[in-house]
């Protein structure tokens, strides 16, 4: 039995390490077998790795990943917008997999909180088969109902630098909703505030502050469109960055705050920074980093609307893929892609993405 090598996750704080398992022999009808081209080190890997979200282990990290087909299963002819499927195409697919029957799912219409949903590199025990379901690995095993999308008409790179941050993104604009002209302010500077960011600027907003660091991540904001950037390595106190904020807004506050940055504290500091009737959403706790102090009288006082926004669904997949088509010279996602390593050096890409060394950090197989 032929076998491939997987980095594999043991335990929570644990370095990553290279094992073999076995390919599958046979592919069930409407699965696939991808060999993985170029796998995403996501933040969310970062927040998986210390514990943040109770996972199985051992776990093969993963779930922004492009590859090629090498098998595909008896039936599985079209990816999951209608195009033709074959062998050796190169695709992408959607992390999740959502049942599609449950309350969630069908009564309610929030399928990310889907009773059953699972997710590639994340939701799998990978001593059991078919092992290779993440994307820290030589190659992918795609169950039956994945959302495969066909990647003909955009580079990898592309794919991976906007990675799954741009559907979160869209997800997550799309609750809070921007109108035409309004100030949006976004804490992070990392892939996801980034991709906040170009959704906000197509999406009208005529006013773009994002908050963040080192000062390379805040130069690629600057080429994304950002008409203002705050470096938290000089500004250090929070008060200093709100009154920033305010002085920039006309002394009003932002009419949206989009929270990217996955730190409880910047929470009841972006509250602060949103006019009276503003909107604040929070997009970057997939995992749990922990509680902070918070005044819910300035929730009242400003009369707030806060959101909140957990991963994606396949539709945002596809509608962020079409974005990259439409926008994709205007936001050079590829350009974010700055650390590849091979499969054998995972943890070291981890560890960089957990320093925020890279703009991000990618593995190679």
């Amino acid at each position: 039995m032929e076998k491939a090598k997987a980095a594999v996750m043991p335990d929570f704080h644990r370095p990553l390490e290279i094992r073999q398992y076995p390919l599958p022999e046979e592919i069930e009808p409407g699965a696939a077998l991808v060999e993985v081209e170029m796998a995403g080190i996501c933040g969310t890997d970062v927040h998986l790795w210390k514990g943040q979200l109770p996972i199985p282990r051992p776990v093969i990290l993963g779930h922004e990943t492009v590859g090629r087909i090498v098998k595909l299963g008896e039936g599985l002819n079209a990816d999951w917008t209608g195009a033709p499927l074959r062998e050796g195409d190169r695709v992408g697919w959607y992390a999740g997999r959502l049942c599609g029957r449950c309350y969630y799912c069908v009564n309610k219409r929030q399928p990310t909180r889907c009773l059953k949903r699972t997710a590639y590199g994340i939701s799998y025990n990978c001593d059991l088969p078919p092992h290779f379901l993440g994307g820290y690995a030589e190659y992918h095993y795609l169950h039956p109902g994945s959302a495969i999308f066909k990647l003909d008409d955009l580079t990898t790179e592309t794919v991976i630098g906007a990675g799954c941050a741009l559907n979160t993104a869209i997800h997550g604009i799309e609750r809070m909703g921007i109108d035409w002209g309004d100030t949006v302010v976004i804490q992070g500077s990392g892939p996801v505030g980034l991709s906040a960011l170009a959704v906000a600027k197509t999406a009208g907003a005529f006013l773009t502050i994002v908050i963040g660091g080192p000062a390379h991540r805040l130069e690629l904001a600057k080429t994304f469109g950002a008409d203002h950037t705050i470096n938290i390595e000089e500004v250090t106190e929070a008060a200093d960055r709100i009154e920033q904020v305010k002085r920039l807004s006309g002394g009003y506050g932002a009419d949206a705050v989009i929270e990217c940055v996955g730190m409880p504290t910047v929470v009841s500091e972006g509250f602060e920074m949103c006019r009276d009737g503003g909107k604040y959403l929070v997009l970057g706790h997939y995992g749990d980093a922990g509680a902070t102090a918070l005044n819910p009288h300035i929730i009242t006082r400003k009369q707030l609307t806060v959101h909140g926004a957990w991963a994606s669904e396949p539709r945002h997949m596809a509608m962020g893929l079409e974005f990259l088509r439409k926008h994709g010279r205007r936001f050079p996602f590829a350009q974010l892609v700055s650390h590849r390593f091979p499969l054998d050096r995972a943890f070291e890409a981890l560890q960089t993405t957990a320093r925020w060394a890279a703009r991000k950090s990618v593995l190679v197989p």
